[in-house]
């Protein structure tokens, strides 16, 4: 196995847990930032609904690099 698969395995793996810190937050800022800091309703909404998009994004792209490192079909030998 040569370091450039290992390299992207890691990335594909570093990714999940970028999602869940994408969609953590997106749900942080949407309903626990009320008694916890002074933002306005309007921002948080749109902070929340941002990183629960860019997270939504980051599952299909993470998904794909997942399935393409670990289950593609090529010989890794050649």
């Amino acid at each position: 196995m040569d370091s450039n698969k290992i390299s992207k395995q890691f990335h594909a793996m570093f990714g999940i847990f970028m999602v869940a810190f994408y969609i953590g937050f997106g749900i942080f800022f949407l309903f626990f930032t009320e008694k916890l800091f002074v933002i306005d309703k309007a921002i948080r909404g749109i902070m929340g609904f941002t990183f629960l998009l860019f997270g939504c994004f980051r599952i299909f792209m993470t998904y794909k690099q997942i399935k393409d490192t670990f289950f593609s079909k090529k010989d890794d030998y050649e």
